[in-house]
């Protein structure tokens, strides 16, 4: 048994929505369908999730709110007239109610939902087959936070009672009081997970536009070597450190249920793309893949005897708790310790942070360094072999990039570092260059 998820792309037209009826016609173990909201037909063109946003909000200030999703509605009715479906959804009706509910959401994500909401009724409506609206099986507390265990239970129990297909519109869920609530944008391959943990699918595949994930970046590195096989945890860290082929989130319900994920290409459907595996994976390369970010702030605190101050690290780390701020990397010395936080946390309250800061730890010295990126080279074979980190230094050093920060887990799957946002993309063709060519 088979979960499929189809990204933006695969739902952006009739003529995409048709070549996954294809896919999914093709293969009777591909029971349970997970499908986002139509994307860009072509590259200047605007998502149907950020036009729904954008009539939500601009609708607060004042604007017409039945103008604002006039278009919206003119491409879902588009769509549903090129695939022959026009009589069998009544869009006139869904418009109206989609009207109300966004003038009467105190939050967006009635709005944002809308999108796969209508993009999963009308390939359901296309193909024949049973429509789920998400909102009845996966569900949220209050907060806004998933209810993992409890949506398990629901969606088994109803998606085990249904026919031979089911489409399940992704990215969204309900409270107990019926409020729609979304996962992060991307969240439909969230969703996916979720149902194939619940069904305990053999598989799940995630089709979107590109055959799988890459060892770097395209747009960075000329022409990057696919790679055929990677394990969970291998995935976590390249989805994490900017490899957006996956949402990083839909890696925690397959795994606790070990199922092995198939990242395909609608475009381009013989091609057997990534398999994402449980456990340890040896490759024949050292290592399996390059991904980063730019962005970063770095604040070094330095202060003697740092290391004998029974609570200096508690201390630091209720600074950013009280602003609500996360980090992504602590590295320390004896006297020195390194806090590395995004621009997109810090906003506008570095200087609320750095005095928080003082208050808080009294450092002899601090010192701010902005414009920074962190490089993440990934793969389980690095455990195995010595010298790795000497030849990723030794790599930059021939290219004349300076690292700002060395951070290696003790586990040996990656090495990260920081470099001047400047020399970003230099570094990450420099280890390309070292580890894959």
């Amino acid at each position: 048994m088979k979960v499929c998820k189809f990204g933006g792309s695969s739902m952006a037209s009739a003529e995409t929505i048709r070549r996954v009826a294809e896919i999914i016609r093709s293969d009777a173990d591909r029971r349970y369908v997970v499908v986002s909201a139509p994307g860009k037909r072509f590259s200047a063109d605007i998502k149907i999730t950020d036009s729904l946003l954008t009539a939500y909000h601009e609708s607060r200030k004042g604007g017409s709110l039945k103008e604002l999703i006039a278009p919206i509605r003119e491409r879902f009715e588009g769509i549903a007239h090129d695939l022959g479906v026009e009589d069998k959804v009544d869009l006139a009706a869904l418009f109206k109610e989609i009207e109300a509910g966004i003038a009467a959401s105190p939050i967006p994500d009635f709005a944002a939902a809308q999108g796969e909401r209508l993009s999963a009724m009308l390939l359901a409506a296309f193909l024949g087959c049973a429509f789920i609206d998400a909102k009845e099986i996966i569900r949220f507390a209050d907060n806004g936070q998933f209810n993992a265990e409890y949506t398990n239970d629901v969606a088994r129990k109803r998606l085990a009672a249904e026919g031979s297909l089911v489409v399940i519109p992704g990215f969204y869920g309900s409270t107990s009081a019926g409020q729609i609530r979304t996962f992060s944008r991307g969240g439909s391959d969230v969703t996916g997970a979720i149902i194939a943990r619940a069904v305990k699918a053999d598989l799940y595949e995630n089709w979107t536009d590109v055959n799988g994930f890459l060892t770097a970046d395209p747009r960075i590195v000329d022409q990057p070597k696919p790679i055929p096989e990677l394990s969970y945890r291998e995935l976590r860290e390249l989805s994490y450190m900017g490899a957006n082929v996956l949402h990083p989130e839909s890696i925690f319900p397959v795994r606790k249920a070990n199922i092995p994920i198939n990242i395909r290409n609608t475009f381009e459907p013989n091609n057997p793309g990534t398999m994402i595996l449980p456990g340890v994976l040896q490759h024949d390369r050292l290592i399996t893949g390059i991904a980063g970010k730019k962005g970063f702030v770095s604040i070094l605190i330095e202060k003697s005897m740092m290391n004998n101050e029974i609570g200096f690290t508690r201390k630091l780390l209720s600074v950013l708790e009280n602003l609500n701020m996360s980090f992504e990397h602590l590295p320390s010395g004896i006297d020195t310790m390194t806090l590395i936080i995004a621009d997109t946390e810090i906003g506008g309250k570095l200087q609320e942070l750095v005095g928080g800061i003082r208050e808080a730890v009294s450092p002899d010295r601090l010192e701010i360094q902005s414009d920074l990126a962190l490089i993440a080279t990934v793969g389980h074979g690095m455990a195995y072999k010595p010298g790795t980190a000497s030849r990723l230094f030794t790599a930059l050093s021939r290219v004349g990039v300076n690292i700002k920060m060395i951070d290696q887990g003790s586990s040996e799957l990656n090495i990260i570092v920081a470099v001047a946002g400047e020399d970003y993309e230099k570094a990450i063709n420099a280890i390309y260059e070292e580890f894959i060519n």
